[in-house]
């Protein structure tokens, strides 16, 4: 079935698209925030993953593709990057409203040093393997620069929605790398990661995915609190303020 990843694609995004008009969520009336940080964010990643892909760490099963590649990749790799963050930016944005943009989670510093743990703990297990210490030691350096120097107010919001967020991952990412397939649509170099997976799903792919997501909101906050500031008053959307979990 040559258009399965395409599937999973469109699959993914479609409810959050059509979610977006909603009236009490209206997404859509912050495209202009949330598509530049999507594309921005997905620049760094298809660079990554076109050359990984260059050098054999992981590949794509053809006879799930369409036959139409892009910067050395299928193109339903490069709509992978357009499609699951637009999908979680909208679960993160559906909290936002929810919760308010500066949900402070007690957890907060207790999960960040936990990430932080297992990025070192694995990158060092994975060390000379190019997929694991790649992800593990990106996770841990923009980790670092969040907490420490960016200091994002909306990191525990993050925090809280990601844990809402791995249902579909897994769901997705199982997909991707073979469950109830018989092969994979997206193979995984064993040689180089750390040869231990959830199911199916290379445990690096939870961190990968992790950094991904967080690049995205950075920029989501980024280009929403600029756009909200440039707003009235009356026309910046509802929050709540001094929310704690």
């Amino acid at each position: 079935m040559n258009s399965l990843y395409l599937l999973v694609d469109l699959g993914a995004i479609s409810v959050p698209l059509l979610a977006s008009f909603h009236p009490k969520i209206r997404l859509d009336r912050h495209w202009k925030a949330l598509w530049p940080a999507i594309v921005l964010a997905a620049v760094p990643f298809i660079i990554w993953d076109s050359y990984f892909t260059k050098i054999g760490v992981w590949g794509f099963t053809p006879q799930y593709l369409m036959g139409v590649s892009l910067f050395g990749l299928p193109i339903e790799e490069i709509l992978f990057f357009i499609c699951i963050p637009y999908a979680c930016m909208f679960t993160y944005f559906c909290f936002r409203l929810w919760k308010g943009p500066e949900l402070r989670v007690r957890a907060e510093q207790t999960v960040t040093w936990i990430f932080l743990g297992l990025c070192i703990v694995l990158g060092l297990l994975g060390a000379g393997r190019y997929y694991t210490s790649s992800t593990m030691m990106w996770l841990a350096l923009f980790l670092i620069y969040l907490k420490w120097q960016a200091k994002p107010r909306w990191l525990g919001l993050f925090y809280y929605s990601h844990q809402f967020l791995l249902i579909p991952f897994f769901i997705v990412n199982g997909i991707l790398t073979g469950t109830g397939l018989d092969k994979p649509i997206v193979w995984y170099n064993n040689a180089e990661n750390l040869g231990v997976r959830i199911f199916t799903i290379p445990i690096e792919d939870v961190f990968y995915g992790m950094l991904l997501l967080l690049l995205n909101a950075l920029l989501f906050e980024y280009f929403l609190q600029k756009s909200e500031k440039a707003q009235l008053p009356s026309e910046r959307m509802p929050m709540r303020e001094g929310n704690q979990l």
